[in-house]
């Protein structure tokens, strides 16, 4: 199989390519290095099967000429972290929507498999547990950047569907909810690697609002597992699945496991949600997958409890800075 990753050098897509050349197939990976990096990729940048353009999703000639050349698309490019989607809400809106439309129209003309990630952002304040694929969306005024980035990746999935329903096209849409692993950095506001960072700096940890609001963290060798399953599992077309762990742990909780598995000195410092992003900023209370269809469908569950992620998150961080700069 020859398969295009956009987004490749990103966090996620960077295991998912590894992953797929392990296993024999080519890799074609777009990626314009926003917020992916090189040193993702430099692994296997030798590997006769592997191919890196760099290039933009909002390029539509340019992901139509490499869509034409595959067998499956995995449409992984987006605008990531709370951070980016708060400071440029404009960019993060054109990159989701146009892109996606991109990458969907190109599929269609080539009748290629197309898997698009989505987000557990779709559900908003929606604070049921857990949340199910069915469930509503429940978002705050349009005029909260959070909750532009959700409507965006909302329209994604619209369009997924659509081109599925009305023109045939075999499309798969993933939900992730807060995958984490290495190569993944708190440079837009991915909580882990941030807290992991400030501990072994035996700074504070910064925690946002009052520390209560709960997360689930899945590792990021499990997503890989359920997204290339998808993407290899006939009959999954025009199905939404959400891909998380469902082991809940609140931030405050997460800050003082990491002081402890760390050894660190550090103490918490909570810091207003207004102070961190923005005036009126809004947050969710609980966000827990049920994964349960996803289960049933092609028998995935997570692999890795949160213990041994902070651990393995831990051993990460450390090594690459004894290692240094790439």
């Amino acid at each position: 199989m020859r398969n295009l990753i956009t987004g490749g050098a990103g966090f996620i897509g960077s295991h998912i390519a590894q992953r797929l050349l392990d296993r024999g197939d080519e890799v074609v990976v777009l990626d314009n290095l926003s917020t992916g990096a090189a040193q993702n990729i430099a692994g296997f940048r030798s590997d006769e099967r592997f191919e890196f353009v760099h290039g933009s999703v909002l390029d539509q000639m340019l992901v139509e000429e490499l869509v034409s050349r595959v067998d499956t698309v995995v449409h992984l490019a987006a605008a990531v972290g709370v951070r980016l989607i708060v400071e440029q809400p404009l960019k993060s809106l054109i990159t989701n929507i146009r892109g996606s439309e991109n990458v969907l129209e190109a599929a269609w003309k080539r009748g290629v498999r197309t898997l698009v990630t989505s987000t557990s952002e779709i559900y908003g304040k929606n604070s049921s547990v857990p949340l199910s694929e069915t469930h509503d969306r429940i978002l705050g005024s349009p005029s909260i950047a959070r909750w532009a980035y959700s409507t965006s990746k909302a329209v994604d999935e619209i369009l997924g569907l659509a081109y599925h329903r009305e023109k045939g096209l075999p499309t798969v849409i993933v939900r992730l909810f807060n995958t984490v692993g290495p190569r993944q950095t708190g440079r837009y506001g991915m909580v882990i690697p941030t807290l992991i960072s400030q501990a072994l700096d035996g700074e504070d940890l910064t925690v946002f609002g009052d520390g209560k609001q709960s997360r689930c963290f899945c590792y990021v060798d499990d997503t890989v597992d359920a997204l290339i399953s998808l993407l290899d599992t006939a009959g999954t077309e025009g199905e939404i699945f959400n891909v998380g762990n469902s082991e809940e742990v609140t931030i405050s909780e997460l800050a003082e496991r990491i002081i402890d598995r760390t050894g660190s000195s550090s103490k918490v410092r909570f810091i207003p949600y207004e102070e961190a992003y923005e005036q009126g900023f809004e947050d969710m209370v609980r966000r827990v997958p049920d994964t349960s269809k996803i289960q049933k469908w092609i028998g995935w569950e997570p692999r890795f409890n949160l213990d041994q992620i902070l651990d393995r998150m831990v051993a990460f961080i450390a090594s690459a800075r004894e290692m240094g700069p790439a």
